[in-house]
């Protein structure tokens, strides 16, 4: 038996496949691009649901591997945290903080303080709806009774204009939704949407080729009486 074996893309090619498909191309489209099959694009965007992930990041006021090393080297020279702190330019407290947080004087490894401070800032963060379960509750219902989550956030921002623990935007519903990692809102709910799709579309998606809900028995204007040209008769 011969299995399908996932097509790679470097990180480079990701990430101009999600530009792309923010940007409104279809699957088809990105994959000619990259001289791949659509079905190899698929897998890539649903694993987020169809929304682009955050890209990593460091602030820019978080202190850089060097300034870790630096402290190291300082902490081994036997210096003060002041003086420290002093020469890379920082508060006294900022330093401190690191170096108590890490082991202290004695157990300080820059290498390993800086991996620790990465994987703290890119924890996952909690989604609101995630510790309001009243809310999450509610959310479903109204979806459930076929209300789209853009009248779901302007029904809640109306009933709790000064209450914002109990409003949530249409995105956070959405992304509440497609990202199932969230553990919020149930997979199934998105059959209860009035466009149900397996991922997020870009609001710059092209609708050709989309089976579109058309009007039954529909008469071509083509073949509309001829009545209704000089407006004689009331109605038209």
């Amino acid at each position: 038996m011969k299995y399908r074996t996932r097509t790679f893309y470097t990180a480079k090619q990701r990430s101009e496949m999600w530009e792309r498909w923010q940007r409104g191309d279809s699957m088809s489209s990105i994959g000619r691009h990259f001289n791949r099959a659509s079905s190899s694009i698929f897998p890539h965007l649903a694993q987020f649901g169809g929304i682009r992930p955050l890209q990593r990041s460091r602030s820019r006021c978080a202190l850089s591997l060097i300034e870790r090393e630096e402290i190291s080297r300082g902490l081994v020279a036997r210096l003060s945290l002041r003086a420290i702190a002093q020469g890379l330019k920082r508060a006294p407290s900022t330093i401190s903080r690191e170096v108590r947080r890490n082991g202290g004087r004695q157990a300080y490894r820059a290498a390993s303080s800086d991996q620790r401070a990465w994987d703290c800032a890119m924890r996952p963060k909690l989604c609101k709806l995630s510790f309001n379960d009243p809310l999450c509750q509610l959310i479903a219902r109204k979806l459930r009774r076929k209300w789209s989550p853009q009248q779901i956030a302007g029904w809640l921002k109306r009933k709790h204009p000064n209450e914002e623990q109990n409003r949530v935007s249409h995105e956070t519903i959405y992304r509440s939704l497609y990202v199932q990692t969230r553990g919020v809102l149930k997979k199934e709910l998105q059959d209860c949407l009035r466009s149900p799709r397996a991922i997020r579309r870009s609001r710059h998606a092209t609708q050709k080729g989309l089976k579109l809900r058309k009007i039954k028995d529909a008469v071509p204007i083509s073949e509309r009486p001829p009545e209704v040209e000089d407006r004689a008769v009331p109605g038209h």
